[in-house]
């Protein structure tokens, strides 16, 4: 019987511990934090051994493979061990794929991912199509091949579950945009993460596509230097195209399968330059895959976004609260300032993974007439735009924040929560951050 370790007990190993044990193998599950006891009832449920707070050398290393968890690092010690000795190391991703035979979408990206894999899931179900959606979001890739094997998966890709696969293949590949990003992961080194990126197009074939942004000097560059053997599918809000999707008049034209599709971006459920990128990535797939025509523009102008990208919470005395808690990077950031149409008192901070503040002084400039710090270490943001805001006070909890934007903010202005940084020094993740933040809205 083959004997599978399964490093960290999160959504992901969880998940691919329970499809290991439905395949009939000897599953152990090691943790070196506390898990989580909603984990822990789902192992003990599942009949599946583990330990928690610690790894025991011996029980690990017996395994013919491990499935590690994508927050670990390669780097480390205790992984480069394993390598050495001989045992394949593996995303939950790789494992799950291994073992179902559905067609994937594949998103990754260093903004837009969630969105654009949102909206793709969106415009195939409404199309009628048996198809999941896992990942970096819900319920794990691994979990759903146990419980409900769809025949179609879209699955938004981090880069750290990319750098663990090795025959992964998605018949459709999204490169949505990359800019730099977890940068601390990868020795400061962009090249790297640009690397880590493209592993989702290594195993593709020429039967498959890679639809990607064009209007991106790094997605094009990487495009010329790996040279992909998928059929390319170029999208572009800049220039016209004769194969793939661009912008006409005010209108988003689909171009692929000998039908051309327009839709007006006015009509689009979600605004803003980078939703209409996000907007012609799903199209592209879901015409490569042959959805109805007119369920791919009606499905566009229904979907709801995200939670925690530009959600709109409440209007308190005229104000405008939004919650972009998802915004981790500069770039995202970037993107929500753009949106902005009135003055903004803006959130931000946390754990800096590495930011450049300064292609943001233009926006802060015309947009932002105060700055929250919500952080621990604030240190940088306040070198980084005291020259810039005249106001810049300091929190340490989402409670303050608001009540101190709130004392700032006018009528017809707005109040955005965009960190640009991970959330890990005050919260638990983006979301708990993001959650927090609508509470102390809907509090005031």
């Amino acid at each position: 019987m083959k004997r599978i370790v399964v490093l960290g007990a999160g959504e992901s190993g969880v998940g691919a511990a329970i499809l290991a044990k439905k395949l009939g193998m000897d599953v152990f599950v090691s943790d070196k934090s506390v898990i989580k006891e909603k984990y822990v009832q789902q192992l003990k449920e599942g009949n599946i051994d583990y330990e928690s707070g610690k790894h025991t050398d011996a029980l690990i290393l017996n395994a013919d493979l491990v499935v590690k968890s994508p927050g670990i690092p390669d780097h480390i010690p205790f992984i480069k061990n394993m390598v050495k000795a001989g045992i394949p190391v593996i995303s939950e991703i790789e494992f799950a794929a291994n073992h179902s035979p559905a067609r994937i979408i594949g998103i990754t990206g260093s903004n837009g991912k969630t969105t654009t894999t949102m909206l793709t899931h969106h415009l195939l179900k409404q199309s009628g199509f048996n198809i999941g959606i896992a990942g970096n979001i819900g319920e794990s890739y691994a979990a759903q091949v146990a419980k409900n094997d769809f025949e179609n998966y879209v699955l938004e890709l981090s880069s750290f579950q990319l750098d663990g696969i090795v025959m992964f293949a998605p018949h459709i590949a999204i490169i949505t945009n990359i800019t730099p990003d977890h940068l601390d992961r990868y020795d400061y080194d962009f090249d790297k993460y640009i690397a880590s990126k493209f592993r989702i197009t290594k195993n593709q074939k020429a039967s498959d596509y890679l639809i990607y942004d064009a209007d991106d000097a790094v997605v094009v560059e990487g495009v010329k230097k790996y040279n992909p053997k998928a059929q390319l599918v170029p999208f572009s809000i800049e220039n016209k195209l004769e194969y793939g999707a661009y912008v006409d008049q005010n209108e988003i034209v689909i171009n692929i399968n000998k039908e051309e599709i327009r839709m007006s971006i006015s009509k689009l459920s979600l605004q803003g330059k980078h939703n209409t990128k996000n907007a012609m990535a799903a199209s592209l797939a879901a015409q490569l895959l042959k959805a109805r025509k007119q369920t791919i523009l009606e499905s566009l102008e229904n979907f709801e976004g995200a939670e925690h990208r530009l959600e709109h919470v409440l209007k308190v005395n005229g104000v405008e609260y939004i919650n972009d808690s998802k915004a981790t990077n500069v770039n995202a950031t970037f993107y929500a300032l753009e949106c902005m149409t009135h003055q903004t008192v803006w959130i931000v901070g946390g754990v800096d993974k590495g930011n450049d503040y300064s292609e943001l002084y233009p926006l802060v400039r015309e947009k932002v007439k105060a700055i929250i710090c919500l952080g621990i270490d604030n240190t940088k943001i306040k070198n980084a735009f005291g020259g810039i805001v005249d106001f810049i006070e300091e929190t340490a909890s989402a409670d303050e924040a608001v009540k101190i934007a709130y004392k700032l903010a006018d009528k017809g202005e707005t109040v955005l929560l965009s960190p640009a940084c991970a959330s890990f020094d005050l919260f638990e993740s983006y979301e708990d951050r993001g959650r927090k933040f609508k509470d102390a809205v809907r509090n005031l």
